[in-house]
């Protein structure tokens, strides 16, 4: 048996991390003293916090680390460690949009001394956006649920027998925008208008067009609504965004472009 100090030495973690653990019932002390209250661990415990320790370098949590140590069963150990390489994946690419956006700021702002630019690049007119048949799936998600719908209509492309376009997007109901659970409704554009979910007519609409990663189209959309305010409109209904040039192009996120409307009228 070990001492706490001597258990935390060895598996080099701080007593006091030790004791979190103990208290939310994620790694227990196999004796614990009732005259004095040490705590001992035994020599197989080193193997169970080595375990959570990689675990949490994987990017788990507590909470799902407290789960994964219970299960036993291989096919779903192998497909939660599959589905967290997927995410840090995704959270690589991220990151490394973040690093060429970052670069590009500084460049920027070293050349003009305005850390502000990136906001004001934005070219705002008054169009009709374009008539979409669409096949859609409505519902409250977050952005990271895109694929997932996504998915789900492209599974009804040759079941239905329809032609995609290409024109793909989301349309936002919520007044208030929330990351994790919004009214989303996502679509993808087909030629068929007899077998289309639903048909969006066209409207006139402030629009731009964002050039780069998803993560910063709220610049574009904090450049359309300051220029619909300054400019004698306002907004006569839901945003939405059309997927011009994306991944699936095989672009580097730089070189994606999007298109954000929002219906206005004037004042």
């Amino acid at each position: 048996m070990l001492q706490i100090g001597e258990f935390s030495r060895v598996c080099q973690v701080s007593v006091k991390t030790l004791h979190h653990y103990d208290k939310i019932g994620l790694l227990v002390p196999a004796e614990v003293d009732r005259f004095t209250g040490y705590r001992y661990y035994r020599t197989g415990q080193i193997d169970t916090m080595n375990y959570i320790q990689r675990l949490k370098r994987y990017g788990f949590s507590l909470e799902e680390i407290q789960y994964l140590i219970t299960v036993s069963d291989y096919k779903e150990l192998a497909a939660a460690l599959r589905g967290q390489k997927e995410k840090l994946k995704r959270e690589q690419q991220e990151m490394a949009i973040i690093l060429n956006e970052l670069q590009t700021h500084i460049s920027v702002f070293e050349r003009t001394g305005d850390i502000m630019t990136y906001q004001k690049s934005y070219t705002i007119e008054v169009k009709h956006s374009p008539a979409v048949n669409v096949l859609a799936t409505r519902a409250v998600m977050g952005v990271d649920e895109f694929g997932r719908y996504y998915g789900t209509l492209f599974e009804r492309v040759p079941k239905e027998h329809v032609t995609p376009t290409g024109l793909n997007g989301a349309k936002y109901y919520d007044e208030e925008f929330n990351k994790d659970s919004s009214d989303i409704e996502v679509f993808i554009g087909i030629q068929e208008k007899d077998k289309a979910d639903t048909v969006l007519e066209p409207c006139e609409c402030a629009m731009t067009v964002h050039h780069g990663g998803y993560s910063t189209l709220s610049e574009a959309y904090g450049a359309i609504v300051s220029w619909i305010i300054e400019n004698g409109y306002e907004m006569a209904g839901a945003p939405f965004e059309l997927y011009i040039k994306t991944q699936f192009d095989s672009l580097s996120p730089e070189d994606w472009e999007t298109e954000v409307y929002f219906p206005v009228r004037k004042k």
